[in-house]
């Protein structure tokens, strides 16, 4: 039996790495931990530790002793020397980490140090900001990668990895997306009170390269939803820098029957309310990937997706500045983006993730990597 541990910071990384989880747990072959980090022990962002709890796996570490400060170093020290400790109870045969957050960034590092297998998922992608940095970072210690696209292989090549290690599986969420068992809009809105029969959803993060703006920006966004007089469904940020201020403007929704926000939702339920929302505003990719699954409508605002997509494979979506007047031209033309739009995947993700480690070869995986020159990759 292999043990796999999972490293979940986020509730958008635990939604994408849950049908990964769910196949594995139901397998004999494999013995699933899971290590719950990062903004899910956060108050103010949901708690949404508690959501991976309900899933009832057998073998949870909810790691309430780490540091949860508003210095990412000390955050990511804090993690690296808790997580440390796990592994060294655990042994795990393989340690597998999503996306770019400071968490996965974490996870990988103590892997690779423990001589431990190292899975990324979503690696070989373009983020912005620093994210972007740590993605590649994580990639660069991960000796597996599990990615959403033929691109994405190309980049990770580019950064040397070894073609053999990568294996294109799409977008895991996107099982669930397609999935049958999704709540029904009714059962969605009855769950968070939402009594809006159209709404569009906001999901606004900090940029953190761009912190000094981060008020200005803010408030031009509130400004331009308000005037919109359109319904919202918020949903908080991430607990990058720059969240607080995000969230001290959107007190401005208060009291207004326009809006209603919440810390965080049940990815289930989330994809229901996308699935049904009129378009997507801000600049989660969300709006970027799983908007164009559903065909729905999706205003990309500033700076943090560049380059992430191009117009060509994310039809549905708008690009805007920062800019009142242009933000409220964009919501006034969401009609014509209604088109599905779809690169990241086909909904197999999880066949494919379970088909590529059930190879035998797959465990006589070298943890001694070497740099391919592009010449002879």
């Amino acid at each position: 039996m292999k043990k796999i541990l999972f490293v979940t910071g986020t509730r958008a990384d635990y939604g994408k790495m849950k049908p990964l989880m769910q196949a594995l747990n139901a397998m004999d072959e494999y013995e699933v931990y899971i290590f719950v980090c990062g903004m899910h022990l956060i108050e103010t962002f949901g708690y949404t530790y508690r959501e991976v709890l309900k899933d009832n796996y057998e073998n949870v570490h909810v790691a309430f002793g780490i540091s949860q400060t508003n210095n990412a170093s000390i955050n990511l020290g804090s993690t690296i020397t808790n997580l440390a400790g796990y592994v060294e109870n655990v042994n795990p045969d393989m340690l597998i980490v999503h996306g770019d957050r400071m968490d996965a960034l974490a996870g990988a590092t103590v892997g690779a140090l423990h001589n431990i297998l190292v899975g990324h998922i979503e690696g070989g992608e373009l983020s912005g900001t620093i994210d972007e940095s740590i993605r590649h970072a994580i990639s660069k210690f991960a000796h597996i990668h599990f990615t959403c696209t033929e691109e994405a292989k190309r980049r990770l090549i580019q950064l040397g990895e070894e073609s053999n290690r990568i294996f294109v599986i799409g977008s895991p969420d996107i099982d669930v997306m397609m999935s049958s068992n999704l709540p029904s809009l009714d059962d969605a809105k009855e769950r968070y009170e939402i009594g809006f029969e159209n709404y569009g959803i906001l999901m606004y993060h900090p940029v953190t390269t761009e912190y000094e703006r981060a008020g200005i920006n803010v408030e031009i966004l509130v400004d331009a939803l308000i005037e919109s007089k359109k319904n919202y469904v918020v949903i908080y940020p991430n607990n990058d820098l720059g969240s607080e201020i995000i969230l001290n403007e959107y007190h401005r929704f208060d009291k207004k029957d326009e809006f209603r926000a919440f810390p965080s939702l049940r990815f289930e339920h989330f994809l229901t309310l996308l699935k049904n929302a009129e378009f997507i505003i801000g600049n989660s990719s969300a709006g970027i990937r799983e908007s164009g699954i559903y065909g729905i409508p999706a205003i990309d605002i500033g700076t943090r997706q560049a380059g992430r997509y191009s117009a060509e494979n994310c039809k549905n979506v708008q690009h805007t500045k920062i800019d009142k007047e242009e933000i409220l031209r964009a919501i006034n033309n969401v009609p014509k983006y209604r088109v599905s739009s779809n690169t990241f995947g086909e909904g197999n993700s999880t066949e494919k993730f379970i088909k590529s480690i059930s190879d035998t070869g797959f465990w006589d995986t070298s943890i001694q990597k070497k740099f391919v020159d592009f010449h002879s990759a």
